[in-house]
């Protein structure tokens, strides 16, 4: 489809298709429930399920399978105090080529004091040609935590599909009690020099990110995430507030596999117990 061809869709298909999801979570008798959870148009939650520490755990759920040129995805989500939710998907994000259409998908976390989510969904795959646009505005309150994951494939070069059109844009706030402690924007053109640069990507199409904002890691733990093996680039920082972790490679399988050595090392010293994965990561 050529771009002055796309005049010619309907209007449900040109101007693409709004979403939103709402979910709230609260204490109540020393575990953790939803309280919340409004929708429209094509997003869904599961049904959420509560592990033995009382920590709920829900899946986010796009039943159209794919984000089209034109569609507008908006997720909000707030955790009432003391509230643990860990957040993920049953699949990855594909986000089609748009054919000159922009998309766009925009999350608002908000935390209350002492509430802790883990915000792991599974990789985002931008198709060449799409144009997209990607936004995470974290509010976090007093001494609440936050364990946020994040996995960009750029085209699909199993299928010999490099992103080579389209538009990568990107924005990562996060705030504690209104004070911003990172922000991070990304722009980034198909056929950009920096998907070959190795000041950029070095010719690889993936990129991770695990990202905790809470009680700094003690440089033992971080020294231990420094020596985690991997198959691709990797690195990690301990800033004042965030500690972040980044890995560069060509497989999403080895992106989620150095995520979760990561995360499984962190947990007992972020969440005071052993990691326990989502069921739906084993399927």
């Amino acid at each position: 489809m050529k771009l002055n061809e796309t005049a010619l869709l309907p209007d449900s298909l040109r101007l693409g298709w709004s979403a939103g999801l709402e979910l709230g979570y609260a204490v109540q008798h020393g575990r953790t429930v939803p309280v919340q959870r409004r929708h429209h148009g094509p997003l869904r939650v599961q049904k959420h399920f509560i592990d033995p520490h009382g920590s709920c755990q829900h899946i986010i759920v796009h039943p159209p399978g794919g984000i089209a040129g034109g569609d507008r995805l908006r997720i909000d989500v707030t955790l009432e105090e003391g509230a643990d939710v860990l957040i993920t998907s049953p699949g990855a994000a594909k986000w089609y080529d748009g054919f000159g259409r922009p998309a766009s998908q925009s999350v608002m976390l908000t935390l209350a004091d002492r509430a802790r989510l883990e915000w792991l969904p599974l990789e985002t795959i931008l198709y060449a040609g799409a144009d997209v646009r990607l936004e995470s505005r974290i509010r976090l309150q007093g001494n609440a935590s936050l364990l946020f994951g994040d996995v960009i494939c750029l085209g699909r070069p199993a299928c010999d599909e490099r992103f080579d059109r389209g538009q990568w844009r990107q924005l990562a706030e996060i705030e504690r009690d209104g004070r911003l402690i990172w922000c991070e924007h990304t722009v980034l053109p198909g056929a950009s020099p920096l998907l070959a640069s190795p000041v950029g990507l070095a010719g690889h199409s993936v990129v991770a990110t695990l990202l905790w904002a809470g009680t700094p890691l003690p440089d033992e733990l971080h020294q231990a995430a420094l020596a985690v093996a991997t198959p691709g680039l990797a690195a990690a920082t301990q800033l004042p507030e965030v500690w972040l972790a980044r890995f560069i490679g060509d497989s999403a399988e080895d992106a989620h596999r150095q995520l979760r050595q990561l995360r499984a090392l962190l947990h007992p010293f972020t969440h005071g117990r052993p990691a326990q994965s989502p069921r739906i990561w084993a399927t």
